[in-house]
Order: C-alpha cells, then structure tokens, then sequence
C-alpha cells in the first residue's frame, strides 16, 4: 500500500495524534504542504486496515467526481483516500456515507490545499471529523527523540526533556535543508529538489487557486517574503516593493499561510493594555525553502548572512510549532509581544492562565540581558507569568536566575 520511495521511512510523531483521531472521529483529515509526508506517514501506520486510494489515479479520480456513490462501492471501508481537494463532490457523499454508520475510523484524507478542503469540510462534515496539520520533518523525527510533548520553557519540562537529549550535530546544516523528508537522504539535490518543488508544486497549486497569470511576479513575491522571515508583516511595504495592491499581497499571503508554507505569528494583547502593536510577524515553516529562495547554495553562507538571525529564530518557533501539531495541540495560544516603545519578546507561550515568555538567540553565550523585556508582562498584563528561557546554541542548560533559564535548541 505504501508509495514508492527510496529512503527508509522515518516515524512521525503524528502518527499516534492521527490514530488517537481515527478512535474519536468518523473522518480524519490531515493536511499541510506538498511533500512533507502526508502520505506516507498515513501508508506507514495505517496500513493493517486502511485501502489505499489516490486520486492522482485518473480513473479513481473520475468516478470519484462523477459518481462518489459507485466510487465507494468500489473501495471498501476503511479507507484512505490520498489528495482528496481534487474531488470536491466526495465531501458530501461521505457525509451521508458516515451518518448511516456507527463505527468511528471509516475514511481517512489527505489534502495539501487546505483553503479549499477547509471551505467543503465545514459544509459536509462539521462535527464529524478530526483535523491534523502536518509540517516536514522536526530535528525530534531526524534524530529519533521518541519525546512528545510539546516546548514549554519549565522546570518539569526541561527535565523531563533532558532523560532523552541528544546533541543535534550540523544545526546550521539541518537549517539549510529544511525538514522535507525527501531531503533527509544527503544523495538528495537540495537544488533540483526545490526548484522542482517551487515550480511543480507552489505555482501550480496557488496559481490554480487565484489565477495568477504573471508567473515571474508571483515568484518574485515569494522571495520578497521569504527574505522577510521573522519580521513584521506589513503588507503596505511588500506592495510598494513589488508594484502591487495590498488586496493581491494579502491574498497571496493568505493562500500561503492556509496551505501551510507560511505561519503568521499573532502578537499578544488584551483589554487592559494598549500599548501592544497588532501587526503579526511571519514565519516560513521550512527554513530550507527560505534558503532557496533568497539564493543561498550553502549552511555556511545561510549562518554568516545578514539573516542567519531572523533565520535561526525561524527555525526555532517552526520546530516549536511542529512540537505542538504533531502532539494535537492548538498552536493559537503562541504568541510574541512588542508595544510602541519598542519591547519585544520573541514567543509567548500561553498554558493553564499561566504566560510563559521566549527568547531565541544565535548566540552560544546567552547573557541575562537577552532577557530584559519578560518583566514587562508583569507590570502590563493581569496574567500570572511563568518561568521564561531564552532558547539558544549554547552547549548546556544553564539558570539565570529564578525566572530565566538558558536552553540549548536540543530542548524543543
């Protein structure tokens, strides 16, 4: 059942996220970004009982959108039906297919262009499916750390965290790559690889959706934002740069950050302060692309440029985000902080009322000082603070002081 491949499979801490869903719900769908591992993960643990079925097939494809009815007579329940965007007309059939049904687990999907998935899921089968996001491989998956939960900067993680540490080797080698399993095989072209991957994939799979018809002005808003990674969004800045409305920019990124290429980190504010700015930041969710895009051919290049900073910081929160979807977790409660004076802390994390604040730096030699912002959200928010860290290269853990530890990127 499983898909070709020429590299031995890697297991991805989603897997038990999607079997846990497959006993709750009716319908999993799991979603993310061409090429991350969709398919194989699914080929990988769900193999003993799921038929698998992809509508890159033509013929499945045809009945699928001509008659859903004879499509599922054809193949049996369970059953995994890979690229599922291609046959919309499928969404509602399976609702009426489910309803009569007791058994939970019945039909699992993937899909990469999950504007449009998302538009028929919440039309035919609200309450009835599970939902999980899957971005490219984490330095947890590389490295086989069986360790699960998701980054919390505390003490009882930390620990916890610290029974299955292992030093990561090469970081700014695993940056420069990126996480798509394709390109964990070092025989692998990171070249022919991502620019394959940017025309095959990227252009025709966004293009499609918004009917982009200047091919070359589309790539040139993609590097324009990769080369912005880690910093505000402003829309306003990109159009002028690229001689475009804001309405196309906020499309574009909008499709982008749907289909799970970029992640825009949301700052956090409430009602008592507002001195808070509104403006999110955006982050690549594969740090390899971004390398490609801005025109880097090596990790040394990637670690010495005028970015390596908003670089590593995009490697970090990505490898934080994956911490959380590849447990289940909700992502919305991660935050950053920056108010009109300037402040900024690079994360906030927001667990049990509790508000824990994050500092990535490149630097193997953390000081106090990268920390000098946290006590801000104490004077500023009615919110209990939690223990903080800066998050970094250096070799150890390290505590600063009651508040502010030091922990090596091995800890996420």
């Amino acid at each position: 059942m499983q898909p070709g491949g020429f590299m031995e499979y890697i297991p991805r801490q989603l897997e038990k996220t999607v079997q846990e869903m497959c006993r709750q719900f009716k319908v999993t769908l799991v979603t993310g970004p061409r090429q991350v591992g969709k398919t194989t993960m699914l080929c990988n643990c769900l193999k003993e009982k799921y038929e698998y079925v992809t509508l890159d097939d033509m013929n499945d494809l045809s009945l699928a959108k001509s008659d859903p009815a004879l499509f599922f007579k054809n193949h049996t329940l369970p059953v995994l039906i890979d690229e599922v965007q291609y046959a919309p007309e499928l969404f509602r059939y399976i609702k009426f297919l489910v309803d009569r049904k007791d058994n939970l687990g019945l039909i699992c999907l993937t899909g990469s262009q999950t504007y449009l998935l998302m538009k028929n899921v919440s039309e035919s089968l609200a309450g009835r499916i599970g939902i999980a996001d899957m971005l490219g491989l984490s330095l947890r998956e590389k490295n086989d750390v069986a360790f699960s939960r998701p980054f919390l900067p505390t003490t009882e993680y930390a620990d916890e965290r610290s029974k299955e540490l292992k030093p990561y080797q090469n970081i700014w080698q695993a940056i420069f790559r990126g996480g798509m399993p394709e390109l964990a095989d070092p025989a692998c072209n990171w070249e022919f690889f991502f620019r394959s991957y940017v025309k095959s994939y990227i252009e025709r799979d966004v293009r499609s959706l918004l009917q982009i018809k200047d091919e070359t002005l589309f790539y040139r808003f993609l590097v324009t934002l990769a080369a912005r990674t880690g910093e505000l969004f402003v829309p306003n800045d990109i159009a002028n740069s690229l001689g475009i409305s804001l309405k196309t920019v906020q499309s574009w990124t909008a499709i982008l950050e749907t289909s799970g290429l970029v992640y825009l980190l949301r700052p956090y504010e409430n009602n008592i302060t507002k001195r808070t700015i509104k403006t999110p930041k955006l982050y690549f969710t594969d740090t390899g692309l971004v390398c490609y895009l801005v025109g880097w051919d090596n990790p040394k290049v990637a670690e010495n440029g005028a970015m390596s900073g908003s670089l590593f910081e995009t490697f970090v929160v990505s490898e934080i985000i994956k911490s959380y979807l590849n447990a289940g977790e909700d992502t919305r409660n991660i935050f950053f902080y920056r108010d009109r004076d300037m402040k900024e802390i690079d994360l906030l994390i927001l667990k049990n009322g509790v508000l824990y604040p994050v500092e990535i730096k490149k630097s193997a030699r953390p000081a106090l000082e990268m920390a000098k912002n946290f006590p801000v959200l104490k004077t500023g928010f009615d919110i209990t603070v939690g223990q903080g860290c800066i998050l970094c290269l250096a070799e150890k853990r390290t505590i600063l002081s009651d508040t502010v530890s030091v922990l090596p990127v091995e800890y996420i």
